[in-house]
């Protein structure tokens, strides 16, 4: 009999040692919380419109919220040890439990503003002939920009990521718990029982209990969190668009940029010949030293604007390559093919994009699969009220007979552990998720606002800016180039004195440099639409 107790002791020794193991294998950890420490699982999305607080995070005083609504962890389900007394910790029962944080920020944000970059504020510009240069046939059109952004940009890569995380989040969350296995030995002697010290007997159990989910908890886990794969899905493609938003404006930033080079090039130009031509009436006593170091200051003025618009092309560029993941020298190459005018036909009226932003706009597409994941969370809160239903076999208990002569016998048990559900133990995690339902609509009606107004505003501005090219272009453009040419040709005839003919340059130069910034704001405008709408309308 002492080979059975130390075999048996032996045999929980080994067990415990190799439970400690499975239970660091095993254990399944579903976590919303999202810390924002690098490196730190952090999600780089955000947190999911409709997890709601507390929903797999800390209680109010720091600890683990449980959702088994109120089990202890570790603790056995009864007070004992033994065949009534499985040793079943909760936690087995809850593979989704798990701790994290409960102060994070909403992963939705309005994109960062852009700032309206304005052509360089010195220097000076001449209209060029010709229609504007698109760029070289084969160069980068935004098109493909978009293309090579969604598949190279490091920062969209590396958020992808969130997607297949919340599959393993789904996969911890269907889960289901282990049996335990429990080995004892009872009414062991100090030394050996006889007549005079009668006791026992010595018993040794062996028996497996295993959890049922009877209130369907692990449904509700797997709903919630698929909900919630849903809504990172949609975060995910909002990123997207925040990304594509600021390739708009590198992307047309080079555009503006090109063609202020060329303004700048046509100005060296102009005041080549107009130095030359000063020279010759200087040379003729017809104009004073003065006039012509005026003018020579006018064409080093513009030389130098010529230098700086070059090196804001180049600027522009790598600014585009950093987004496209290019390396330094691929972006001072870089050729982009595109144009600032306005070729291109109207957006769809005005009822017609409000409601494609209120369909296809992921951030608002995200807020509508939040609160369906808030009312997950409802059903998940209801199920975490009753614990599970320990169900015993104890297919092996000996007693030990051997100190009175007698044979010792084998037995079996089967029983089953039923916590009473005399008080609901969730009743704070059912409120708080009824309440995130709430909440969770809330936010909704407030983002649809909120894309409602963006819309809006986006569609002013694309026909006002329009307008205010129009005009430009049209009048204001052709007035003061007709003035510019006549204090020209006065000038040359030697009628009028330099001084009139720059002032008349100067004019024309700040209508050519309000045209070309009205004319970028007008572009921006058009993709600052595609954004609010999260979908293309305007190429």
């Amino acid at each position: 009999m002492t080979r059975h107790m130390v075999g048996w002791t032996l045999l929980v020794m080994y067990m415990g040692l190799a439970g400690s193991g499975w239970a660091v294998a095993q254990a399944p950890v579903y976590d919303t919380g999202l810390p924002t420490r690098p490196g730190g699982g952090a999600s780089l999305l955000g947190a999911p419109p409709g997890s709601g607080p507390n929903v797999l995070g800390r209680t109010p005083g720091g600890g683990t919220a449980v959702l088994s609504g109120g089990d202890q962890g570790g603790a056995p389900i009864s007070g004992r040890t033994g065949a009534a007394g499985p040793h079943v910790p909760a936690s087995a029962s809850n593979p989704g439990n798990a701790a994290g944080p409960d102060d994070q920020p909403r992963g939705i944000t309005a994109p960062i503003a852009q700032p309206n970059v304005t052509a360089r504020s010195y220097g000076t510009y001449e209209l060029p002939s010709g229609p504007e240069d698109d760029g070289p046939p084969n160069g980068l059109s935004l098109d493909q920009a978009i293309e090579r952004l969604l598949k190279e940009n490091l920062d969209l890569r590396s958020k992808f990521y969130e997607i297949p995380q919340a599959q393993a989040d789904i996969l911890n969350a269907g889960l289901r718990a282990n049996p335990v296995f429990y080995a004892d030995g009872q009414l062991v002697p100090y030394g050996r029982y006889t007549r005079e010290k009668p006791g026992g007997q010595t018993q040794y159990d062996v028996n497996v209990s295993y959890p049922l989910d009877l209130s369907r908890k692990r449904p509700a886990r797997i709903l919630y969190a698929t909900r919630a794969k849903h809504v990172i899905e949609a975060q995910y493609q909002d990123a997207a668009r925040n990304a594509v938003d600021q390739l708009y404006t590198s992307f047309v930033t080079i555009l503006q940029a090109r063609q202020t080079v060329r303004y700048a090039e046509e100005s060296v130009k102009g005041f080549t010949r107009y130095y030359k031509a000063t020279d010759e009436l200087y040379t003729k006593d017809q104009e004073t030293r003065a006039s012509l170091n005026r003018v020579k200051t006018q064409l080093d003025t513009a030389q130098v604007a010529l230098m700086d618009a070059r090196e804001g092309l180049r600027k522009a560029n790598r600014d585009l390559g950093t987004l496209l993941n290019l390396s330094p020298d691929q972006a001072e190459t870089l050729e982009v093919r595109g144009s600032i005018e306005d070729v291109y036909g109207p957006p769809p009226p005005q009822d017609e994009l409000f409601r494609i932003a209120l369909a296809m706009r992921p951030d608002m597409v995200a807020y509508r699969l939040g609160v369906k994941t808030a009312e997950a969370n409802v059903r998940l809160q209801m199920a975490n009220r009753f614990s599970d239903v320990y169900v015993l076999c104890q297919p092996y208990t000996l007693q030990d007979n051997s100190p009175y002569g007698l044979k010792s016998p084998v037995s079996w048990a089967l029983g089953v552990t039923v916590p009473l559900p005399l008080y609901n133990r969730n009743q704070g995690g059912i409120a708080r998720a009824k309440l995130n339902v709430t909440q969770s609509q809330l936010e909704r009606s407030s983002i649809e606002r909120q894309v409602v107004t963006d819309v809006q505003q986006a569609h002013k501005e694309y026909l006002v800016t329009g307008a205010m090219v129009k005009r430009i272009r049209d009048d204001i453009i052709p007035a003061a180039l007709s003035v510019r040419n006549d204090a020209r040709r006065l000038y040359l005839g030697g009628e009028t004195t330099v001084l009139s003919f720059l002032n008349a340059q100067r004019e024309f130069q700040d209508t050519l440099k309000q045209y070309l910034d009205t004319a970028v704001r007008h572009r921006r405008s058009m993709l600052a639409l595609n954004t609010a709408l999260g979908q293309r309308v305007l190429p």
